[in-house]
């Protein structure tokens, strides 16, 4: 039975996350029975094609997958937030709306860290937060019921005023502006958001540059029409895959490098070896000079002969 192409095994991966809704890379790759790894590339790729979307929030170190419209869904990995993000999250789940001036400073970092669940929007200059399944409409019908609720509220205080000694204390409680709370958080907290940021950019330019080598490679197989049937190994250095070309079954090992050792071709060859297939060599950049005179040479070669 011949190896899934690329085409297929994309189609196996939209309708498994259509059927078992948003997904981690390890569940799809159980369903779908290849590695995690290669599921991984094949994700980003779908990603990159917009025909995935990809949650902010990590569970462990991974990302969820899922398809357009499959956002509520993603309410079941709230769990995986983290003890402060969780409390966030909750409360907003509970009011609907928040004002992120009226938030404790915790909350207000928490409800920056989970954009899955909080939707920020603006109404008379002040921030409010929105749970990501109600919509912005629904907060001005409650803002003019909680505005004419509070109008007469004040309108008694208002007559008592005349007593400073009750009425100077909560005059000075009022809310500080926005910008207080970004220079008391910027201790403990702002350091390790700092570092977090620093490990994910460096996570995602290594993600990008073994992406940009993997799509290196199938760009130039289609320019060839070679088909792809199946990937063996996938890492930053080097690409293994199952060809067809002609008719016939091949190795293909492409190495994410400008130059090739001896100890490149080696390996290649136990993996063909191994496979029992012929296998082709593909680089960034040609072999050094000598080692392509040790092909030449060897190719005109029959057999090394011993002298007894």
């Amino acid at each position: 039975m011949p190896s899934p192409n690329t085409f297929e095994i994309k189609e196996k991966i939209l309708s498994t996350i259509r059927a078992k809704g948003p997904s981690l890379p390890v569940h799809i790759a159980g369903e779908i029975e290849m590695s995690i790894l290669f599921t991984s590339a094949f994700l980003s790729e779908l990603f990159s094609e917009k025909k995935l979307n990809m949650s902010h929030m990590r569970v462990g170190s991974s990302p969820i997958y899922f398809n357009p419209g499959q956002e509520p869904q993603l309410e079941k990995f709230h769990q995986y937030l983290k003890s402060k993000e969780k409390e966030a999250y909750t409360i907003l789940k509970e009011k609907e709306f928040l004002k992120d001036n009226e938030q404790d400073p915790a909350i207000r970092v928490a409800l920056r860290e989970i954009r899955d669940f909080a939707i920020p929007f603006k109404k008379n200059n002040e921030l409010i937060w929105r749970y990501f399944t109600v919509s912005e409409i629904n907060f001005k019908e409650e803002q003019l019921q909680k505005n004419d609720f509070e109008s007469n509220e004040v309108k008694e205080p208002e007559k008592e005023i005349q007593t400073p000694q009750k009425h100077t204390k909560p005059l000075q409680k009022q809310p500080p502006e926005l910008n207080i709370f970004e220079k008391k958080e910027k201790s403990k907290e702002h350091i390790r958001k700092k570092e977090k940021s620093k490990k994910k950019q460096t996570g995602k330019k290594t993600q990008k540059k073994n992406d940009k080598f993997f799509n290196q490679v199938k760009e130039y197989l289609s320019e060839k029409s070679i088909e792809i049937l199946d990937i063996k190994s996938f890492s930053k250095n080097d690409l293994i895959l199952k060809i067809k070309t002609n008719e016939k079954e091949q190795l293909l090992v492409a190495y994410n490098k400008k130059r090739l050792t001896e100890e490149d071709i080696i390996k290649a060859n136990q993996k063909a070896e191994e496979a029992n297939l012929p296998y082709i060599l593909l680089s960034l950049g040609e072999p050094l000079k000598k080692l392509q005179n040790l092909i030449k040479a060897v190719q005109n070669l029959s057999n090394i002969e011993k002298i007894e």
